[in-house]
């Protein structure tokens, strides 16, 4: 208000001093200046009003931008990036020995630079692929000369953590005319989808929808393709050929294991075998599972390779497992060797040794009583099973398939009789 009366003042005196009427040109360039001044004050006044109150009213408020964090790599695909050696179109791919060596250790030291591998060297490894006959030992026939994608090492990995018979259902889904066969296009929704169900978490769903064809298969003929489907990938896939491949990769894998952890040997030494159910784990107990293995388990004695086998059998069938506990004991309840040897029926249809049973039960027994916590012992074995990648699966489906198996235990438990009763 002061700079407002100022500006009257002066106009007052302009106007009533004489000299401004003495000529005209005088007062043209008198009122100009005046004009200018008033609003050049009005201005300045206008502006240090707003400046006080912080905000001018057509004042625009700019949020500022923070650019999305990068999305962290699940510990899966860690590990397909870790363990693959070779790069082709700008993009990571495991060999066939990689993803053998993928299962069975935990880090690769590897000082080489991935290798490089150009558009001939892939159509050699796919004539390769095409050519290849079924065996248990397939990968390691092919070795480094294969290509192997992201989302086929799910695959790959669902189907050594699953049983051989939990596939048929779905690849009878996408068998539209009931031959039990499927062609390259239906495999590869089949492989997604089997893929896909080991998924929750967003990150890993964000790497299931990235948009390079290699991954999916598309844009890249890979080894798994070219053997299934020949080269040209016009063949028909049959169901009976896909449960072989399953039932070959597994035995495969159960082989190298047991050499692994035998050291070469024809039969495994019990504390060897209490070695391999602890590798990959990460609990609190595992010093006291150690301890029981020291102080309870005699040196010197042995599990042939079908032991082992049969073993690796029940931990893929481990959900099944957990159902028939669940309806046969209460919860939480410790279960004896007998009750737990027929829950081991029930779920996969064969026996396990007393030789493994009694490793099994001196080795996770804590407290002495000769008894069996289910719930602890199941959580080591799905860490072993998973190979310390463990995700959690996804309900819906999940939860679907849940009760159809839990229909189907309580039918095999019927067939065996004493149904409802303890185990």
């Amino acid at each position: 208000m002061a700079r407002w009366e100022k500006v009257a003042a002066v106009l007052r005196n302009v106007l009533r001093s004489p000299r401004s009427l003495e000529s005209s040109a005088p007062r043209r360039a008198i009122g100009p200046g005046i004009l200018g001044y008033v609003i050049g004050t009005g201005v300045i006044c206008y502006y240090q009003y707003h400046a006080n109150n912080r905000t001018l009213p057509f004042a625009v408020h700019a949020h500022k931008f923070k650019e999305p964090a990068p999305p962290q790599l699940s510990a899966r695909k860690l590990r397909f990036i870790q363990f693959a050696s070779v790069v082709y179109d700008q993009e990571p791919y495991m060999t066939p020995r990689d993803f053998l060596f993928s299962v069975m250790l935990e880090n690769v030291d590897r000082k080489l630079q991935k290798r490089i591998i150009s558009e001939k060297e892939v159509y050699k490894m796919l004539v390769t692929a095409s050519k290849a006959r079924a065996t248990n030992d397939l990968f390691r026939n092919l070795g480094d000369n294969g290509l192997i994608s992201y989302t086929e090492y799910l695959f790959l990995f669902t189907v050594l953590t699953k049983p051989c018979t939990g596939f048929h259902i779905m690849f009878r889904m996408l068998d539209v005319d009931g031959n039990e066969q499927v062609d390259k296009k239906e495999f590869l929704k089949l492989k997604n989808i089997i893929g896909k169900t080991k998924v929750k978490t967003s990150k890993d769903s964000t790497e299931f929808c990235l948009k390079n064809a290699a991954d999916e298969g598309e844009g890249v003929n890979t080894t798994l393709q070219a053997y299934f489907f020949g080269r040209k990938g016009d063949k028909k896939l049959k169901y009976q050929e896909f449960l072989r491949f399953t039932e070959d990769l597994q035995a495969e894998v159960q082989e190298m294991e047991f050499l692994q952890f035998s050291r070469g040997m024809d039969t495994m030494r019990r504390e060897d075998f209490a070695e391999w159910l602890l590798h990959y784990t990460n609990e609190e107990d595992n010093e006291v599972y150690w301890e029981n293995m020291r102080k309870r388990i005699p040196a010197g004695e042995s599990i042939t390779f079908d032991e082992f086998r049969a073993f690796c059998l029940f931990t893929n069938n481990l959900e099944d497992f957990a159902l028939s506990m669940e309806m046969a004991t209460e919860t939480n309840r410790p279960v004896g060797m007998a009750q737990f040897k027929r829950a081991v029926k029930i779920a996969t249809g064969n026996d396990l040794s007393e030789n493994v049973l009694d490793t099994v039960f001196k080795l996770f027994d804590t407290d002495g009583d000769n008894r069996l916590s289910h719930k602890e012992f199941m959580a080591v074995m799905k860490e072993r099973v998973q190979r310390g990648l463990k995700v959690q699966p996804e309900v819906g489906f999940s939860g679907f398939w849940r009760c159809v198996k839990r229909e189907t235990l309580k039918g095999a438990q019927e067939a065996l009789g004493d149904n409802r009763r303890p185990i």
